[in-house]
């Protein structure tokens, strides 16, 4: 039997030709990394480490401007901003103040780096005193209704201190379409929402809650947030999405949802995001500290992966690193 004609291998035999057939590119143009800013007095550089995500801090508004400023010099886009307030209420008040944490860092890194976009989180969980995503009722349940209503006041507060693009990340139902028709009515028609649109309960937060101080006093987030095994209520929760005018969809986490990612892109065109959140990180971060994986090697895998799944925007906390490797 003769050998085949076609031999995959030919377009194997050299960077340069690999480079030439590469299907998925990854830039740092891609990347938004997320930045958590706090508004209580913090160390003498504005900087607290995180213990369980190594290489990323908390952030004086002073220190958030100077990283802003690192990212957008290495070519990074956007930031994403985390509030981290000094106090916390029933309602989350802090949200929405236009005084508040996320709309001070929001005007002072616009004022020193405006081409650098600005992407707002807006949500309850770190300004609420039980860590739930909105208000609740007497048995312990988050209201919707209400509680969108108040999404919509911080969406507005963030777009009114200079936000470029705002982001939910409640899961409320209905919250896309308040939030449009709020910024719609207070003259923010211009500023697009982010919706994070698949945002499943998973076990990969861990990391993040201790650097927000946003994980729930009692019970989970599984009432509001997607099961993880339901990729068809996923593709339901962006197309409703869509309907109600989100801009860009958001799929969280990333690498155990890359099928959803696919799904998502595949079912609505619009520019969707994948959020690689901190537990996926801290997981790369502790093996190549432990000397079983590459670093570098493994990230850059698991951004272009993600991209190839159909990700045109990678929220990652291993954007300055990633941008300086594709430099």
């Amino acid at each position: 039997m003769p050998f085949p004609a076609t031999r995959l291998r030919r377009l194997h035999a050299t960077p340069v030709l690999r480079g030439l057939v590469r299907e998925t590119r990854l830039h740092a143009e891609d990347l938004v990394l997320p930045l958590f800013v706090q508004s209580a007095a913090c160390t003498s550089s504005g900087r607290t480490p995180i213990a369980s995500m190594p290489g990323v801090e908390r952030l004086s508004i002073s220190a958030a401007v100077q990283e802003a400023g690192a990212a957008r010099a290495l070519g990074l886009p956007a930031v994403l901003l985390f509030g981290i307030p000094e106090h916390k209420d029933p309602g989350g008040a802090g949200a929405y103040d236009d005084e508040g944490v996320v709309q001070l860092a929001t005007r002072a890194i616009k004022g020193a780096h405006p081409d650098l976009l600005v992407m707002t989180d807006v949500c309850l969980c770190e300004y609420t005193d039980h860590g739930h995503c909105g208000l609740l009722r007497a048995d312990g349940s988050v209201d919707n209704d209400p509680s969108v209503e108040l999404l919509a006041r911080t969406a507005v507060s963030h777009a009114r201190a200079g936000a470029d693009l705002v982001a939910p990340s409640d899961m409320m139902d209905g919250r896309v379409g308040t939030i449009r028709a709020a910024l719609d009515e207070e003259g923010f028609g211009d500023t697009p929402i982010v919706a994070y649109s698949a945002k499943f309960a998973s076990a990969f937060y861990g990391p993040f809650r201790e650097a927000a101080g946003s994980a729930p006093a009692f019970g989970d987030r599984r009432a509001y947030q997607l099961d993880p095994a339901n990729g068809d209520e996923a593709l339901r929760e962006a197309l409703a999405d869509v309907q109600e005018g989100a801009d860009v969809l958001m799929v969280k986490p990333a690498l155990g949802y890359l099928d959803v990612i696919r799904r998502v892109k595949q079912a609505t065109r619009l520019p969707v995001a994948a959020y690689n959140v901190s537990g996926e990180y801290a997981m790369v971060k502790a093996a190549a500290a432990a000397g079983v994986l590459d670093e570098r090697s493994a990230v850059l895998e698991t951004l272009t992966a993600i991209r190839r799944a159909g990700a045109d925007i990678v929220i990652t906390y291993h954007a300055k690193d990633a941008a300086r490797w594709l430099s």
